[in-house]
Protein backbone atom coordinates (compact mmCIF):
# COMPACT_ATOMS: atom_id res chain seq x y z
CA UNK A 1 0.00 0.00 0.00
CA UNK A 2 1.13 3.68 -0.86
CA UNK A 3 0.90 6.94 1.91
CA UNK A 4 0.59 10.15 0.19
CA UNK A 5 1.40 12.78 2.83
CA UNK A 6 0.46 16.97 2.49
CA UNK A 7 -0.17 19.68 4.29
CA UNK A 8 -3.67 19.89 5.97
CA UNK A 9 -5.66 22.56 4.46
CA UNK A 10 -8.09 23.42 6.92
CA UNK A 11 -10.62 21.39 5.68
CA UNK A 12 -13.14 19.69 7.49
CA UNK A 13 -13.19 15.65 6.41
CA UNK A 14 -16.15 15.20 4.24
CA UNK A 15 -19.10 13.10 6.44
CA UNK A 16 -21.46 10.29 5.30
CA UNK A 17 -23.92 13.18 3.90
CA UNK A 18 -21.31 14.93 2.10
CA UNK A 19 -19.85 11.99 0.26
CA UNK A 20 -23.56 10.88 -0.93
CA UNK A 21 -24.64 14.02 -1.80
CA UNK A 22 -21.46 14.93 -3.99
CA UNK A 23 -21.66 11.25 -5.34
CA UNK A 24 -25.26 12.02 -6.56
CA UNK A 25 -23.97 15.19 -8.00
CA UNK A 26 -21.28 13.71 -9.93
CA UNK A 27 -23.21 10.65 -11.50
CA UNK A 28 -25.66 13.66 -12.84
CA UNK A 29 -22.91 15.88 -14.31
CA UNK A 30 -21.34 12.84 -15.80
CA UNK A 31 -24.77 12.04 -17.26
CA UNK A 32 -25.81 15.02 -18.68
CA UNK A 33 -22.77 17.10 -19.02
CA UNK A 34 -23.43 20.65 -19.73
CA UNK A 35 -26.83 20.30 -19.72
CA UNK A 36 -26.62 19.46 -16.16
CA UNK A 37 -25.36 22.79 -15.38
CA UNK A 38 -28.01 24.94 -17.17
CA UNK A 39 -30.60 22.52 -15.00
CA UNK A 40 -29.67 23.57 -11.80
CA UNK A 41 -30.70 27.06 -12.90
CA UNK A 42 -34.36 25.92 -12.97
CA UNK A 43 -33.47 23.96 -9.88
CA UNK A 44 -32.89 27.32 -7.98
CA UNK A 45 -36.67 27.76 -7.83
CA UNK A 46 -37.30 24.96 -5.84
CA UNK A 47 -36.89 25.19 -1.98
CA UNK A 48 -35.15 21.75 -1.64
CA UNK A 49 -32.84 22.18 -4.17
CA UNK A 50 -31.80 25.42 -3.84
CA UNK A 51 -30.46 24.17 -0.29
CA UNK A 52 -28.79 21.37 -1.98
CA UNK A 53 -27.02 24.12 -4.64
CA UNK A 54 -25.61 26.14 -1.38
CA UNK A 55 -24.15 23.09 0.50
CA UNK A 56 -22.37 22.09 -2.74
CA UNK A 57 -21.40 25.81 -2.63
CA UNK A 58 -20.07 25.51 0.42
CA UNK A 59 -18.38 22.33 0.14
CA UNK A 60 -16.15 24.11 -2.76
CA UNK A 61 -18.02 22.22 -5.33
CA UNK A 62 -19.56 24.51 -7.33
CA UNK A 63 -19.43 28.65 -8.27
CA UNK A 64 -21.44 30.61 -10.14
CA UNK A 65 -20.10 33.26 -12.48
CA UNK A 66 -22.73 35.46 -13.69
CA UNK A 67 -26.09 33.25 -14.83
CA UNK A 68 -24.40 30.36 -15.07
CA UNK A 69 -22.85 27.68 -12.86
CA UNK A 70 -19.44 26.11 -13.38
CA UNK A 71 -17.60 23.57 -11.55
CA UNK A 72 -14.33 24.49 -9.11
CA UNK A 73 -11.35 23.22 -9.50
CA UNK A 74 -11.70 21.33 -6.49
CA UNK A 75 -14.94 19.53 -7.96
CA UNK A 76 -12.87 18.15 -11.23
CA UNK A 77 -9.93 16.80 -9.08
CA UNK A 78 -12.56 14.95 -6.88
CA UNK A 79 -14.20 13.41 -9.45
CA UNK A 80 -11.15 12.43 -11.37
CA UNK A 81 -10.25 10.84 -7.92
CA UNK A 82 -13.07 9.12 -7.25
CA UNK A 83 -13.37 7.92 -10.52
CA UNK A 84 -9.92 6.61 -10.10
CA UNK A 85 -11.23 4.59 -6.77
CA UNK A 86 -14.31 2.58 -8.56
CA UNK A 87 -11.70 1.45 -11.46
CA UNK A 88 -9.25 0.25 -9.26
CA UNK A 89 -11.49 -1.26 -6.80
CA UNK A 90 -12.22 -3.24 -10.01
CA UNK A 91 -8.88 -4.35 -11.08
CA UNK A 92 -7.15 -7.40 -10.48
CA UNK A 93 -5.03 -7.99 -8.10
CA UNK A 94 -1.46 -7.60 -9.56
CA UNK A 95 -2.49 -5.04 -12.18
CA UNK A 96 -2.48 -1.56 -9.26
CA UNK A 97 0.53 -0.51 -8.35
CA UNK A 98 2.81 0.13 -11.20
CA UNK A 99 3.70 -0.40 -14.80
CA UNK A 100 3.95 -4.13 -14.98
CA UNK A 101 7.35 -4.26 -16.66
CA UNK A 102 10.35 -3.62 -14.53
CA UNK A 103 14.05 -3.42 -15.90
CA UNK A 104 17.40 -2.21 -14.23
CA UNK A 105 18.58 1.20 -14.77
CA UNK A 106 19.12 4.53 -13.42
CA UNK A 107 16.59 7.39 -11.13
CA UNK A 108 14.08 4.44 -10.23
CA UNK A 109 13.90 3.29 -6.31
CA UNK A 110 16.94 0.97 -4.97
CA UNK A 111 17.00 -2.31 -5.21
CA UNK A 112 19.10 -4.98 -3.67
CA UNK A 113 22.89 -5.18 -5.08
CA UNK A 114 25.08 -3.27 -7.08
CA UNK A 115 26.57 -3.35 -10.94
CA UNK A 116 29.44 -1.20 -12.05
CA UNK A 117 29.88 1.96 -13.28
CA UNK A 118 29.07 2.91 -16.80
CA UNK A 119 29.86 6.30 -18.13
CA UNK A 120 27.11 8.54 -17.89
CA UNK A 121 26.11 7.45 -14.56
CA UNK A 122 24.90 9.54 -11.77
CA UNK A 123 27.92 9.59 -9.16
CA UNK A 124 25.09 10.25 -6.37
CA UNK A 125 24.12 6.75 -6.52
CA UNK A 126 27.74 5.04 -5.89
CA UNK A 127 27.59 2.37 -3.05
CA UNK A 128 31.13 3.78 -1.33
CA UNK A 129 31.36 0.37 0.51
CA UNK A 130 31.44 -2.41 -2.57
CA UNK A 131 33.34 0.92 -4.50
CA UNK A 132 36.12 0.55 -1.49
CA UNK A 133 36.65 -3.30 -1.51
CA UNK A 134 37.30 -2.96 -5.27
CA UNK A 135 39.54 -1.05 -4.86
CA UNK A 136 42.02 -2.98 -2.18
CA UNK A 137 41.42 -6.17 -4.58
CA UNK A 138 42.74 -4.27 -6.99
CA UNK A 139 45.66 -2.53 -4.93
CA UNK A 140 46.20 -4.73 -2.22
CA UNK A 141 45.73 -3.16 1.35
CA UNK A 142 47.70 0.20 2.79
CA UNK A 143 47.61 3.84 2.25
CA UNK A 144 47.03 6.16 0.30
CA UNK A 145 44.18 4.22 -1.92
CA UNK A 146 43.93 4.65 -5.27
CA UNK A 147 40.69 4.33 -6.16
CA UNK A 148 40.13 4.16 -10.00
CA UNK A 149 37.13 4.00 -12.03
CA UNK A 150 36.94 0.93 -12.92
CA UNK A 151 36.60 0.23 -9.17
CA UNK A 152 33.46 2.37 -9.03
CA UNK A 153 30.41 0.34 -8.21
CA UNK A 154 26.64 1.88 -8.56
CA UNK A 155 23.50 1.28 -6.37
CA UNK A 156 21.11 -1.11 -8.45
CA UNK A 157 17.92 0.41 -8.92
CA UNK A 158 14.79 -0.16 -11.04
CA UNK A 159 14.25 1.83 -14.62
CA UNK A 160 12.03 4.52 -14.68
CA UNK A 161 10.46 5.26 -18.04
CA UNK A 162 8.05 7.57 -18.83
CA UNK A 163 4.79 7.64 -21.28
CA UNK A 164 2.99 9.80 -23.11
CA UNK A 165 -0.72 8.87 -23.84
CA UNK A 166 -3.22 10.48 -26.31
CA UNK A 167 -6.67 8.85 -24.99
CA UNK A 168 -8.74 9.23 -28.62
CA UNK A 169 -12.25 9.45 -27.41
CA UNK A 170 -15.38 8.60 -30.05
CA UNK A 171 -17.70 11.76 -29.89
CA UNK A 172 -20.49 10.73 -32.87
CA UNK A 173 -23.93 10.76 -31.94
CA UNK A 174 -23.86 6.48 -31.81
CA UNK A 175 -21.96 6.94 -28.34
CA UNK A 176 -24.95 8.16 -26.99
CA UNK A 177 -26.73 4.46 -27.02
CA UNK A 178 -25.56 2.14 -23.78
CA UNK A 179 -24.15 4.81 -21.26
CA UNK A 180 -21.42 4.71 -23.71
CA UNK A 181 -19.84 7.79 -23.07
CA UNK A 182 -20.48 7.68 -19.66
CA UNK A 183 -18.36 5.21 -19.03
CA UNK A 184 -15.82 6.73 -21.69
CA UNK A 185 -15.22 10.20 -19.94
CA UNK A 186 -15.65 8.69 -16.48
CA UNK A 187 -12.23 6.38 -18.08
CA UNK A 188 -10.20 9.28 -18.92
CA UNK A 189 -10.60 11.25 -15.72
CA UNK A 190 -9.65 8.05 -14.08
CA UNK A 191 -6.63 8.02 -16.20
CA UNK A 192 -5.78 12.13 -15.60
CA UNK A 193 -6.27 11.16 -11.38
CA UNK A 194 -3.85 8.20 -12.14
CA UNK A 195 -1.07 10.10 -14.05
CA UNK A 196 -1.09 12.30 -11.36
CA UNK A 197 -0.94 10.75 -8.43
CA UNK A 198 1.34 7.95 -9.28
CA UNK A 199 3.01 8.60 -12.52
CA UNK A 200 4.26 12.24 -12.37
CA UNK A 201 6.53 11.77 -15.20
CA UNK A 202 3.94 10.52 -17.86
CA UNK A 203 1.58 12.68 -19.69
CA UNK A 204 -2.16 12.15 -20.87
CA UNK A 205 -4.10 14.30 -23.61
CA UNK A 206 -7.68 13.95 -24.50
CA UNK A 207 -9.05 14.24 -27.99
CA UNK A 208 -12.28 14.36 -28.87
CA UNK A 209 -13.34 13.51 -32.69
CA UNK A 210 -16.65 13.46 -34.63
CA UNK A 211 -16.73 15.06 -38.07
CA UNK A 212 -13.87 16.57 -36.73
CA UNK A 213 -11.32 16.62 -34.08
CA UNK A 214 -10.44 18.59 -30.77
CA UNK A 215 -8.24 18.63 -27.81
CA UNK A 216 -10.55 18.32 -24.76
CA UNK A 217 -8.82 19.76 -21.22
CA UNK A 218 -9.18 17.79 -18.49
CA UNK A 219 -11.24 20.14 -16.33
CA UNK A 220 -13.84 20.31 -19.44
CA UNK A 221 -14.14 16.18 -19.59
CA UNK A 222 -17.30 16.16 -16.79
CA UNK A 223 -19.23 18.37 -19.17
CA UNK A 224 -18.67 17.20 -22.99
CA UNK A 225 -21.29 15.53 -24.29
CA UNK A 226 -21.77 13.13 -27.73
CA UNK A 227 -22.56 15.33 -30.95
CA UNK A 228 -26.57 14.90 -31.35
CA UNK A 229 -27.73 13.20 -34.29
CA UNK A 230 -29.23 15.74 -36.94
CA UNK A 231 -29.18 14.09 -40.40
CA UNK A 232 -31.39 10.43 -40.55
CA UNK A 233 -30.94 9.80 -43.98
CA UNK A 234 -30.06 6.59 -45.35
CA UNK A 235 -27.15 7.98 -47.63
CA UNK A 236 -25.15 10.84 -46.85
CA UNK A 237 -22.43 12.37 -49.00
CA UNK A 238 -21.64 16.02 -47.76
CA UNK A 239 -18.26 17.85 -48.67
CA UNK A 240 -17.25 20.38 -46.01
CA UNK A 241 -14.71 22.80 -46.55
CA UNK A 242 -12.06 22.60 -43.59
CA UNK A 243 -12.53 25.71 -42.43
CA UNK A 244 -16.34 25.43 -41.87
CA UNK A 245 -16.25 21.67 -40.33
CA UNK A 246 -18.04 23.64 -37.16
CA UNK A 247 -21.10 24.69 -39.47
CA UNK A 248 -21.42 20.72 -40.76
CA UNK A 249 -23.68 18.20 -38.85
CA UNK A 250 -21.10 17.29 -36.16
CA UNK A 251 -22.55 13.75 -35.66
CA UNK A 252 -19.86 11.65 -37.86
CA UNK A 253 -16.88 9.84 -37.04
CA UNK A 254 -13.44 11.43 -37.83
CA UNK A 255 -10.76 9.08 -36.69
CA UNK A 256 -8.44 10.34 -38.98
CA UNK A 257 -8.37 13.70 -37.98
CA UNK A 258 -8.58 12.70 -34.26
CA UNK A 259 -4.99 10.77 -35.32
CA UNK A 260 -3.75 13.57 -36.92
CA UNK A 261 -4.00 15.96 -34.05
CA UNK A 262 -2.73 12.61 -31.40
CA UNK A 263 0.44 12.94 -33.66
CA UNK A 264 1.40 16.68 -33.32
CA UNK A 265 0.41 15.88 -29.65
CA UNK A 266 3.11 13.42 -29.18
CA UNK A 267 5.59 15.35 -31.30
CA UNK A 268 5.89 17.55 -28.72
CA UNK A 269 5.62 15.29 -25.38
CA UNK A 270 8.71 13.41 -24.37
CA UNK A 271 8.15 10.74 -23.14
CA UNK A 272 10.22 7.56 -24.12
CA UNK A 273 7.20 5.19 -24.74
CA UNK A 274 4.00 6.84 -26.63
CA UNK A 275 1.09 5.70 -27.34
CA UNK A 276 -2.57 6.52 -28.74
CA UNK A 277 -5.93 5.02 -27.06
CA UNK A 278 -8.75 4.68 -29.19
CA UNK A 279 -12.01 4.29 -28.11
CA UNK A 280 -15.07 4.04 -30.38
CA UNK A 281 -18.25 2.11 -31.27
CA UNK A 282 -18.04 2.33 -35.25
CA UNK A 283 -16.44 2.49 -38.44
CA UNK A 284 -15.22 5.79 -39.16
CA UNK A 285 -17.69 8.23 -41.63
CA UNK A 286 -15.51 11.03 -42.53
CA UNK A 287 -12.39 12.18 -43.46
CA UNK A 288 -9.88 14.74 -44.60
CA UNK A 289 -8.92 15.29 -48.55
CA UNK A 290 -7.19 18.21 -49.36
CA UNK A 291 -8.92 21.22 -48.13
CA UNK A 292 -12.24 19.26 -47.77
CA UNK A 293 -13.55 16.95 -45.41
CA UNK A 294 -16.23 14.38 -46.18
CA UNK A 295 -18.73 13.30 -44.51
CA UNK A 296 -19.76 9.34 -46.17
CA UNK A 297 -22.85 7.20 -45.01
CA UNK A 298 -22.55 4.77 -45.49
CA UNK A 299 -19.00 4.22 -44.60
CA UNK A 300 -17.07 4.15 -47.52
CA UNK A 301 -13.63 2.45 -48.60
CA UNK A 302 -12.25 6.32 -49.28
CA UNK A 303 -12.64 7.08 -45.58
CA UNK A 304 -11.07 3.64 -44.28
CA UNK A 305 -7.60 3.73 -46.57
CA UNK A 306 -7.27 7.60 -45.33
CA UNK A 307 -7.53 6.78 -41.64
CA UNK A 308 -5.36 3.80 -42.10
CA UNK A 309 -2.66 5.94 -43.88
CA UNK A 310 -2.93 8.01 -40.83
CA UNK A 311 -2.57 5.07 -38.22
CA UNK A 312 0.44 3.67 -39.93
CA UNK A 313 2.34 7.14 -40.32
CA UNK A 314 1.81 7.24 -36.55
CA UNK A 315 2.92 3.86 -36.29
CA UNK A 316 6.11 4.43 -38.01
CA UNK A 317 6.92 7.08 -35.30
CA UNK A 318 7.21 4.20 -32.67
CA UNK A 319 3.82 4.85 -31.07
CA UNK A 320 1.96 2.41 -30.13
CA UNK A 321 -1.50 2.02 -31.21
CA UNK A 322 -4.46 0.01 -28.67
CA UNK A 323 -8.52 0.24 -29.59
CA UNK A 324 -10.87 0.00 -27.35
CA UNK A 325 -14.17 -1.57 -29.28
CA UNK A 326 -17.56 -1.02 -27.65
CA UNK A 327 -19.35 -3.71 -29.26
CA UNK A 328 -22.73 -4.13 -27.52
CA UNK A 329 -24.99 -4.13 -30.50
CA UNK A 330 -22.42 -4.38 -32.75
CA UNK A 331 -20.63 -7.84 -32.04
CA UNK A 332 -21.94 -8.81 -35.37
CA UNK A 333 -21.92 -6.69 -37.66
CA UNK A 334 -19.06 -5.75 -40.18
CA UNK A 335 -17.45 -2.42 -38.59
CA UNK A 336 -15.49 -4.96 -36.51
CA UNK A 337 -13.39 -6.03 -39.75
CA UNK A 338 -12.28 -1.85 -38.98
CA UNK A 339 -10.82 -2.55 -36.11
CA UNK A 340 -8.94 -5.95 -37.27
CA UNK A 341 -7.93 -4.46 -40.21
CA UNK A 342 -6.45 -0.90 -37.99
CA UNK A 343 -4.89 -3.77 -35.44
CA UNK A 344 -3.00 -5.71 -38.09
CA UNK A 345 -1.50 -3.10 -40.21
CA UNK A 346 0.05 -0.65 -37.07
CA UNK A 347 0.75 -4.20 -35.00
CA UNK A 348 -1.18 -2.66 -32.19
CA UNK A 349 -3.62 -4.54 -29.96
CA UNK A 350 -7.69 -4.32 -29.74
CA UNK A 351 -10.26 -4.33 -26.89
CA UNK A 352 -13.62 -5.78 -27.48
CA UNK A 353 -15.57 -5.06 -24.70
CA UNK A 354 -18.95 -3.45 -23.35
CA UNK A 355 -18.82 0.16 -22.10
CA UNK A 356 -19.06 -1.05 -18.76
CA UNK A 357 -15.66 -3.18 -18.89
CA UNK A 358 -13.79 -0.46 -20.73
CA UNK A 359 -12.06 1.12 -17.76
CA UNK A 360 -11.12 -2.50 -16.83
CA UNK A 361 -9.40 -3.07 -19.70
CA UNK A 362 -7.85 0.40 -20.27
CA UNK A 363 -6.54 0.43 -17.12
CA UNK A 364 -5.01 -2.65 -17.39
CA UNK A 365 -3.39 -1.79 -20.90
CA UNK A 366 -2.26 1.49 -19.13
CA UNK A 367 -0.17 -0.67 -16.55
CA UNK A 368 1.02 -3.95 -18.31
CA UNK A 369 1.30 -2.82 -21.68
CA UNK A 370 -0.84 -6.02 -23.00
CA UNK A 371 -0.27 -6.79 -27.08
CA UNK A 372 -2.43 -9.12 -27.36
CA UNK A 373 -6.17 -9.22 -29.03
CA UNK A 374 -8.51 -9.39 -26.04
CA UNK A 375 -12.02 -9.87 -25.88
CA UNK A 376 -14.00 -8.87 -22.76
CA UNK A 377 -17.41 -10.14 -21.71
Amino acid sequence: MRFRYREFDGQEFAGQESLSRFSQFMEFVLEYGDHALDALRRAEMDAEQSELLDKLVQDGMLEKVGARWRLTPRAVDAMQRKALMEVFSNLRKGTRDGHETREPGQLGERTEGTRPYEFGDPVSELELNATLRNTLKRTGPGTPLRIGEQDFELHQSEHQTSCSTVILLDMSGSMARYHRFYHAKKCAMAMHALISQRFPRDTVDVVGFYSGAGVIPDYKLPLISPKPVTVFDYEVRLRVPLAKIDEAPQHFTNLQMGLMLARRILARRGGDNKQVFIITDGEPTAHVQGDYVYLLYPPQKATTISTLKEAVQINRQGIRICTFALAEDYAYLDWVGFVDQLTRVVRGVAFYCASGNLADCIMESYLSGRKRKTYVG
